[in-house]
């Protein structure tokens, strides 16, 4: 209504609708986000996210200065190779800082990085907790003739505001109501995340390139693997850290925003494949079943990218 402050309606507490509450609220907007998890831990899909240069101008204007600096922080280290290879473990290129000029280079600002989903979760709901509603799965919303708009909610409640925002992901239950004839599109393919702790054993089946970079494997059959491995800055600062999932105290006390942090040095693996070399029930498999899946996949695969995955957390699938 004209000469009414403006309230938004943020439907997800993903990365998307968190960092926009996050710079509403610090721009003095009244905001209120709704989220169908029912806690802030629940909801996580993967181990990590890749943040690009937009990614970080957004995250940059949106957040304080000082979760912004936590986000950096807890940020794995940087790539320096990027690698295709053969399943059988030969290299078909690999590009790092032997060739590349340091005029190639991202500038600071423009450099990706990497970092744990639950991780910057944590980071974006520092301070925004008040604004921020769990269990609240939506349904649909209507629209008024004043222009304002209300969200409503499977158990009953319902949000009224100025501005509706679906950032609940491909799934968007608004965005199937406000544009019903955006399809979804099946690409057929099917991948598999998992996640092995780096140790010397791991350590020592990857090369160079490998353990300080992002590989692609090429298999036959279309097969196809990832590999990253996710090295943390404090690892290397005398903080070492073991077990995926531990927690870090001290690390805790001295960096905002990090009460759930899962962030350890690990090899993230995602092999895909089409869905038509794999079981019909491949996405309810989880743990040693679908573990037990990629390794009878890679049966003709090189015996130590083989090893990695069945080195993998069976509980990280």
């Amino acid at each position: 209504m004209p000469g009414l402050p403006l309230h938004v309606i943020i439907i997800g507490a993903g990365t998307g609708g968190l960092c926009l509450a996050q710079g509403l609220k610090r721009a003095g907007v009244s905001v209120a986000v709704y989220e169908r998890d029912r806690t802030r831990r629940d909801g996580l899909q993967g181990y990590r996210v890749g943040i690009d240069a937009d990614g970080k101008r957004a995250l940059r204007a949106n957040l304080s200065p000082e979760l912004y600096h936590t986000f950096l922080t807890t940020c794995a280290q940087r790539p320096r190779y990027g690698n295709q290879m053969t399943h059988g473990k030969k290299f078909l290129f690999s590009a790092g800082p032997e060739v590349l000029k340091a005029a190639d280079q991202p500038s600071e600002d423009d450099a990706d990085e990497s970092v744990s989903r639950m991780t910057l979760r944590q980071i974006l709901l520092t301070g925004v907790e008040d604004v921020v509603h769990f269990d609240k799965r939506f349904t649909h919303y209507e629209q008024h003739a004043d222009g304002r708009v209300t969200a409503f909610f499977a158990d009953g409640d319902s949000a009224t505001g100025d501005l509706l925002v679906g950032a609940e992901g491909a799934n968007s239950p608004v965005r199937r109501q406000y544009l019903p004839h955006a399809k979804l599109v099946d690409t057929g393919l099917i991948g598999i995340t998992g996640k092995t702790p780096l140790t010397d054993e791991t350590r020592a089946l990857l090369p160079k390139e490998v353990r300080e970079g992002v590989t692609m494997v090429h298999g036959p059959k279309g097969f196809m693997c990832i590999l990253h491995v996710m090295r943390f800055k404090w690892d290397e600062d005398g903080k070492p850290r073991q077990g995926i999932g531990s927690t870090d105290a001290e690390a805790l006390r001295a960096w905002p925003g990090m009460l759930y942090d899962n962030s350890r040095d690990y090899i993230m693996w995602g092999f895909a494949a089409s869905e038509r070399w794999l079981p019909q029930d491949v996405t309810r498999m989880r743990g040693a079943r679908i573990q037990q899946l990629v390794k009878e996949k890679t049966a003709s695969w090189h015996p130590d990218f083989r090893r990695i995955f069945a080195l993998g957390d069976p509980n990280s699938r």
